[in-house]
């Protein structure tokens, strides 16, 4: 039986892969987006049950299409986001085969291109683009041992309070999925300990206009990549229709924060004495862009409403001003500790030269050191908005517009030696 053979391989059919099915469709190349689970499936399974797009849906989509039944200023629930992404493959016919993994990718020997092992069998392609996004393996800290009667999940396990044992939550990670997540437990009636390490924390909204369109008009999203930059944490929530998040308002709501989290020895914890410091550069993070956003009204004339309630600040909590550096998990009354520390990558299935000694993608703009494999998807794979979905969507366009001149290259034959 013959091997399939296609022209570019995608991996990932979430909105990195469908955002490179449409431009290699626009370029007429061949490709096949091999999906191990659904469409988008880390939208549908991976996120927690309440959450919203951190972003408006006028701005947080393909250019294409718009949410068929939301409003531009709505924050949309992930399944619709799921849908939506259902919706834009099937728009623009991508070629995607679900339920395939890929268990193998190496170059072939003394001839062009790749076979690829998957669990339908083998391909081969030419070109072979890892679209299989930043969230990849649940990163959790080798700080808490096993200890009975606490449960330990990683937020993209968490699904809602009621997933929980009864008791008091510890919430390490303070990105939008720390804050958010810790909130919905404080309003659910938990009590919670959030332990908060070095954000950014711009305002939900300035002037009536969203953080989103401040970003965009002050050039923030196309700031480019700086060398060893790979995230960054940013406390942002759509939640009830969107807001800023306040560290301060939540502990005066009852929730207590900590310094970064440490080491745990015999059932205590401890943290950090940064508590004040990171709350601090949150705040210097905050105001800047208000005074940004400032000079840019008054540059250029807008007529915006000024907001001067917006640099009104809470005073620091007790929780701040005597911050709790040890704290035994037991009397503390603490039965769950939900880890929003991040994600790693795993290409264990990339076997070629195109990762370095901590198996992470080695490339420019997405184009890998191995010539044929190419990555999407990745955070600040370009500029601060890639992993976004209207920013993968332009980086797509980049490794696209490679691939396409490429082939122009291979095609290449030189004129007859009596035509020259």
């Amino acid at each position: 039986m013959p091997i399939e053979t296609t022209e570019v391989l995608v991996v990932g059919a979430g909105q990195a892969g469908i955002a490179m099915s449409e431009h290699l469709h626009s370029h007429g190349i061949r490709h096949i987006v091999l999906e191990r689970g659904r469409t988008a499936e880390r939208w549908r399974s991976c996120r927690w049950d309440s959450l919203v797009a951190n972003g408006a849906a006028w701005h947080d989509r393909f250019p294409g299409l718009d949410f068929a039944e939301n409003g531009p200023d709505d924050f949309v629930p992930k399944d619709k986001v799921a849908d939506y992404l259902h919706a834009y493959a099937e728009k623009i016919h991508a070629p995607i085969r679900c339920g395939v993994t890929v268990t193998q990718v190496r170059r072939n020997a003394g001839q062009a291109g790749f076979t690829v092992d998957t669990s339908d069998g083998p391909m081969t392609a030419n070109y072979v683009v890892a679209a299989t996004g930043p969230f990849q393996v649940p990163v959790i800290p080798p700080i808490v041992p096993a200890e009975p009667g606490i449960m330990q999940i990683h937020s993209a396990d968490y699904k809602n309070p009621a997933q929980l044992p009864e008791g008091n939550v510890l919430v390490i990670g303070s990105g939008s999925s720390g804050a958010q997540i810790a909130e919905e437990l404080m309003r659910s009636g938990r009590k919670v300990y959030l332990a908060v390490g070095p954000h950014d924390r711009p305002p939900r909204s300035y002037r009536g206009r969203d953080f989103v369109w401040w970003l965009g008009v002050l050039n923030k999203w196309d700031a480019e990549a700086t060398p060893g930059v790979e995230h960054t944490t940013i406390a942002v929530s759509g939640a009830g229709g969107g807001h800023t998040v306040d560290f301060r308002r939540l502990a005066a709501d009852g929730m207590t924060l900590l310094g970064r989290a440490e080491a745990c020895h015999d059932g205590v914890m401890t943290f950090a004495p940064d508590l004040a410091e990171n709350l601090a550069r949150g705040d210097a993070n905050y105001l800047s862009l208000l005074d940004e956003a400032d000079a840019y009204v008054a540059r250029n004339g807008l007529a915006l409403p000024e907001e001067p309630s917006a640099r009104d600040l809470l005073p620091d909590p007790a929780c701040v001003r005597e911050p709790i550096l040890r704290m035994d998990l037991k009397k503390a009354g603490i039965t769950s500790i939900i880890w929003a520390t991040g994600f790693g990558v795993d290409y264990g299935w990339l076997q070629v030269d195109a990762l370095d000694a901590h198996g992470r993608p080695r490339h420019q703009r997405g184009v890998s050191s191995e010539p044929g494999v190419y990555f999407l998807g990745l955070p600040w794979q370009t500029r601060r908005g890639s992993s976004f979905i209207w920013g993968v969507w332009h980086d797509a366009g980049y490794v696209a517009d490679h691939i396409a001149k490429q082939r122009g290259y291979l095609t290449y034959e030189p004129a007859p030696q009596g035509l020259r």
